[in-house]
């Protein structure tokens, strides 16, 4: 209706990408500085033409595994996130209100989902996690919300409304030309009427 992009969507996209950009930097920087300090460590026997060759060789290794490392919890971080935030969002939307258990809900289904794989002692292990991780994350985010000074719920039913008022404007308007209009027809139509009267 509004010819954009549901809030609730486009936060789900930056969250997926914030939570990106910190699973690389999480995984990539202890990486980078372990590689490094390993190819150092390695490379007291060998041979660089100058300094500076040396530097970035051992740059580039940490690179490497910044690079390695830092995708391989950036997708899973991200994967996460993403849906973390789909549930909670649905049973929000679901549900029409924010409450801690949206996101306790939504953090139990995201930690049994992440270790199914493991069984059913990593299902309940995964399910226990998240609802543990979940509550926090969804108290935080609320405490959030009642600090902007208004909810998505309240933001979303303050645009419904005005978005309502504004269909309901331009709906009179056209009905008030319609009318004038018509009104104008009538007396297009009645005029001929009268002249031939006067004439006869």
């Amino acid at each position: 209706e509004l010819q954009r992009y549901p809030e609730e969507t486009v936060n789900i996209i930056k969250s997926a990408f914030t939570g990106g950009l910190v699973g690389w930097l999480y995984g990539g920087l202890p990486a980078f500085y372990q590689a490094r300090k390993a190819f150092i460590e390695r490379s007291h026997g060998e041979l660089f033409q100058n300094r500076a060759d040396a530097v970035q060789s051992a740059h580039r290794a940490g690179l490497r595994s910044f690079i390695r490392y830092g995708w391989r919890w950036s997708w899973r971080v991200a994967a996460f996130v993403t849906i973390f935030n789909t549930v909670s969002t649905g049973l929000s939307l679901y549900r029409n209100k924010t409450t801690i258990t949206n996101f306790a809900s939504a953090g139990a289904f995201t930690g049994a989902l992440f270790r199914m794989h493991l069984g059913l002692q990593g299902l309940a292990g995964g399910f226990v996690f998240g609802t543990v991780f979940g509550i926090p994350a969804g108290g935080l985010l609320i405490i959030m919300q009642k600090l902007a000074g208004e909810t998505l719920q309240e933001k979303r039913n303050r645009e419904r409304r005005e978005l309502y008022e504004q269909k309901l404007a331009e709906w009179q308007s056209r009905l008030s030309v319609t009318e004038v209009l018509g009104q104008t027809e009538s007396d297009a139509q009645g005029r001929p009427e009268v002249e031939t009267a006067r004439e006869s």
